[in-house]
């Protein structure tokens, strides 16, 4: 991909609201739950009730139970307009959640390649969690594959999902429908930024790109280079940077949602790490590829104040995204050596691979002084969160209040992020001989806790801060689940949006 391009193909299937089958639906997508007495089908009203029983006989003769996100494909029978019905298990009828439909549709989406239009029958349970699952299902990135290897017709992601309600042109399902489409394109693009290996987006690239979405956008986007980020005393980034010959950045986007008094006003901070080798403290080559999800933080961010804008929230959001390339060289800082952070505090830089911690720092600072009521940063920052809370939770630190809220509405959204501590007894282990702080404790222990009260140090007293630790949520190195491909995920996405959501609405 040539500098300062972006994706012009689509990032996900058309998504449109239907009343009834269309001529051109190749593909019936229903819901099963599981029963006493077998599967039932979800299939929405107005279909013949002896069609419904056919269907039902089909399905159960091949092995169909309902079970959650289990596919069984039959040929459809007389009386439905189309070639064949695809079944997707949501398991128990009064268990179902937004969250299971939203996967259920995922995997649901994965099964229809080389299908050109399909229509659904589980936005009758939820649409707009259909909407999310079935877009994000079918998202693929293949920008690098040439004809030799690109996918041929039969493995294109299908092209235009219907959602059958019984009014597609009453307000209420429109707006439902344009909500989660924009939730959607917004965790896809974070996706494409994270899946864009950094042979083509490095930090001045990464730059580049978020000011293009930005300023489409509406935003407000300044980006300071190398030379004014040295001027102004971001020694956390300079520092980090300085091992590249791709030179660091700092972005900054707003959006200004109300010209109203009283409008809350929240910073979100990202890690853009674009990769991440380790430094002089360089990390083993297994896996090291994975690293070029360092800037999932950021890609995250980004995304979310490109999609606050369009949804026009009434509440103020500025990003701030640092961005840097953490490469061992001549000119790469050292272990042992120490940098002045962003106002004025020193810190011994004793792990060159604990980066992301010193340029969020700056970032941290910088947005403090702003006077923001909320404050959330989010990164890939510590193997730590793996260890401690697997490769799909996330991990929330910060103020007590604001981090229980932003954990319960990510769990509430299927996110899934779990409230954690941030034991007093680690913060003297920060202590360094010779600076303020050293940027590592000692020890392996509360690894990720230990990085959250390193960035407490540069919240500003009085705002209500969130940390999303997403180290591997961010990244998915193993197979497809729900409507989760593999590599990026765009996880925080949705989590960030729904608290913006909840302060504008709350406060």
């Amino acid at each position: 991909m040539p500098a300062t391009s972006s994706p012009t193909r689509p990032l996900g299937p058309d998504v449109a609201l239907a009343g009834s089958l269309g001529k051109r639906v190749d593909v019936l997508v229903i819901g099963l739950t599981t029963g006493s007495d077998g599967p039932e089908a979800l299939l929405g009203s107005g279909v013949d009730e002896d069609v419904l029983a056919a269907l039902l006989d089909d399905l159960q003769a091949v092995g169909a139970t309902g079970k959650a996100e289990e596919l069984t494909r039959v040929p459809a029978p007389a009386g439905l307009p189309v070639s064949s019905v695809l079944a997707v298990g949501l398991g128990a009828a009064d268990k179902i959640d937004a969250e299971q439909v939203r996967k259920s549709a995922g995997v649901a989406a994965r099964s229809l390649s080389g299908v050109a239009t399909a229509a659904t029958t589980l936005s009758s349970v939820d649409l707009g969690a259909a909407a999310e699952g079935f877009f994000l299902g079918a998202y693929t990135f293949a920008e690098f594959k040439s004809s030799k290897s690109a996918p041929g017709p039969d493995a294109q992601p299908v092209g235009r999902v219907e959602l059958l309600v019984e009014s597609p042109r009453a307000k209420e399902p429109k707006a439902v429908l344009a909500r989660s489409v924009a939730i959607a394109k917004a965790v896809a693009t974070a996706r494409e930024f994270v899946n864009t290996p950094p042979s083509h987006l490095f930090p001045a690239e990464f730059a580049d790109r978020a000011k293009a979405l930005g300023t489409g956008a509406g935003l407000t986007v300044k980006v300071l280079d190398e030379k004014a980020l040295a001027k102004a005393g971001f020694g956390g980034i300079v520092g980090v940077g300085k091992g590249s010959s791709r030179q660091p950045r700092l972005v900054q986007m707003t959006y200004s949602g109300s010209k109203r008094r009283g409008v809350k006003k929240v910073a979100l901070v990202g890690k853009g790490i674009t990769f991440d080798t380790g430094g002089i403290s360089i990390k083993p080559a297994a896996g090291m590829e994975n690293m070029t999800s360092d800037m999932g933080g950021a890609a995250a961010v980004i995304a979310t104040v490109v999609l606050a804008a369009e949804l026009k929230l009434p509440v103020d959001v500025t990003a701030w995204v640092p961005m840097a390339e953490n490469m061992p060289s001549a000119t790469a800082q050292r272990p042992g050596d120490v940098l002045t952070q962003y106002g004025g505090t020193t810190v011994e830089v004793i792990n060159t691979d604990a980066e992301g911690r010193l340029v969020l720092a700056d970032a941290i600072a910088r947005a403090c002084e702003d006077a923001p009521d909320y404050l959330i940063d989010t990164a890939t920052l510590t193997g730590a969160q793996m260890v401690a809370l697997g490769n799909r939770t996330p991990g929330v630190m910060g103020t007590d209040e604001f981090r229980d809220r932003v954990a319960a509405i990510s769990q509430e959204i299927g996110e899934n992020a779990w409230p954690m501590p941030m034991p007093a007894e680690l913060r003297g282990d920060l202590n360094s001989r010779v600076a303020d702080l050293a940027n590592v404790t000692p020890h392996r222990w509360g690894g990720m806790l230990a990085a959250g009260l390193f960035l407490k140090e540069f919240v500003a007293d009085g705002v209500q801060w969130a940390h999303i630790d997403v180290a591997g949520p961010a990244f998915n190195t193993g197979g497809p689940f729900g409507y989760t491909g593999k590599g990026g995920t765009g996880v925080p996405v949705r989590t960030m949006i729904s608290v913006l959501e909840d302060i504008a609405a709350n406060g």
